[in-house]
């Protein structure tokens, strides 16, 4: 999901989660419509969110952080889980005993995604994932978000950096003003000339479609 600033894309996001309410239109995931569902209902039915700014629990360790985001029922086990995140993240496992706060922005950010999948996410929202991180752990996360994708997990993702975020996803919307101005498969995205208009502030009002 692409947009300048102010596009609404975090709007999106916070009303799939249930931190927002719309005030107009429907949500559904898998024929199911979770409009207006509380942020814990939609959890369970399989949608996590890392929201900006990655919001773990600061005063928490590590390993406290991810068994709070465990849910309790039917489905694998909390070692198990656990045990997933250390594999991709294992500089969390060496510092599953630090206060979170006291770590990097990077290791942060993979504590917030190692969190996330602690509810066995059918579909993983990520908004703005590389945002004031260095470009080799934006690199090393990117990698594990599409090591996700290829292990059955659907990802959306809010990202500021287009070129990575459009080399990386299957399908890509633009969206600008609260409207989907732009859709289709990512490659083709990339190389369509309106994508830069709207970022460079020439709006045009005409739904695209590649």
């Amino acid at each position: 999901m692409l947009g300048p600033n102010g596009a609404g894309k975090t709007t999106l996001l916070n009303s799939i989660s249930g931190v927002a309410r719309p005030t107009a239109g429907s949500i559904t995931f898998e024929g199911r419509d979770i409009t207006g569902m509380r942020p814990e209902q939609v959890v369970r039915l399989g949608i996590t969110h890392c929201p900006e700014g990655r919001q773990i629990f600061q005063r928490l360790t590590v390993e406290e952080n991810l068994v709070a985001a465990h849910i309790r029922r039917a489905g694998r086990s909390f070692e198990a889980l656990r045990a997933e995140a250390f594999d991709l993240f294992p500089v969390l496992k060496e510092r599953r005993n630090s206060v979170a706060s006291r770590m990097s922005g990077g290791q942060q950010q993979m504590l917030a995604i190692g969190r996330a999948l602690m509810a066995e996410p059918k579909l993983l929202m990520l908004d703005e994932p590389s945002l004031g991180l260095a470009p080799k752990i934006v690199h090393q996360i990117f990698r594990i978000i599409l090591d996700l994708s290829r292990n059955g997990i659907s990802i959306l993702l809010v990202e500021q950096n287009v070129q990575l975020a459009l080399e990386c996803g299957d399908y890509a919307y633009l969206l600008n003003t609260g409207k989907v101005k732009l859709h289709g498969p990512a490659q083709e995205m990339a190389e369509h000339s309106a994508l830069s208009e709207h970022y460079l502030g020439g709006v045009n009002e005409t739904v695209l479609h590649v």
